[in-house]
């Protein structure tokens, strides 16, 4: 993942498989619909573990809760750890249609996307993008790669510095409903 750090790298992808407790958890979360969300600035220090104290409230008494906790605990520190990070920005959602549908690039220097349950976010390789079509929303593309559920992918975005005009073009996916985490650095 540290490879994102680099001039020139945009994009960085873990493939993991989620644990079965924690996939079941994500498979009920996000089959309850789009009225789950959770959206909060997390003051963390890279030296101690993160308290997330009632994540996701509506969720505690589902099986795997806390097994969900500790999975988003863990990237927070992980995140905040790789960039030096003092403030993280962490929202949790239940999606049943997609976000963010066109393709488009973020306004920040780094996001961690990870999908647990649903189909994971779409993107472009840098190679196959159009940028002067981006503001149409319908970039014409002929390769669109998707992540899969659990898979933590780090995006650098426009205000990464150096990166100005290479963000990551993605796009939600249509299809099953979603549970989403994004991580987002603040200072």
């Amino acid at each position: 993942m540290a490879q994102v750090l680099q001039d020139g790298v945009n994009l960085a992808v873990w493939q993991r498989q989620l644990p079965p407790q924690l996939h079941d958890f994500a498979e009920v979360v996000a089959g309850l619909g789009g009225s789950l969300a959770d959206q909060r600035v997390l003051e963390v220090d890279e030296h101690q573990v993160p308290v997330i104290d009632a994540l996701l409230q509506e969720a505690v008494d589902i099986h795997g809760y806390n097994a969900f906790v500790a999975d988003v605990t863990w990237l927070v520190s992980a995140y905040s750890c790789l960039l030096g990070a003092r403030r993280v920005g962490l929202r949790v959602r239940a999606l049943t249609s997609p976000m963010c549908p066109r393709f488009h690039v973020d306004n920040v220097p780094l996001r961690l996307i990870t999908t647990y349950a649903g189909p994971g976010s779409e993107y472009v390789p840098e190679q196959e993008v159009a940028r002067t079509a981006l503001s149409t929303g319908y970039a014409a593309v002929d390769k669109v790669m998707r992540l899969n559920a659990g898979d933590v992918a780090l995006f650098k975005g426009e205000r990464w510095e150096g990166n100005e005009g290479a963000g990551v073009v993605h796009r939600s996916p249509s299809g099953p409903p979603r549970l989403l985490l994004t991580l987002d650095w603040l200072a």
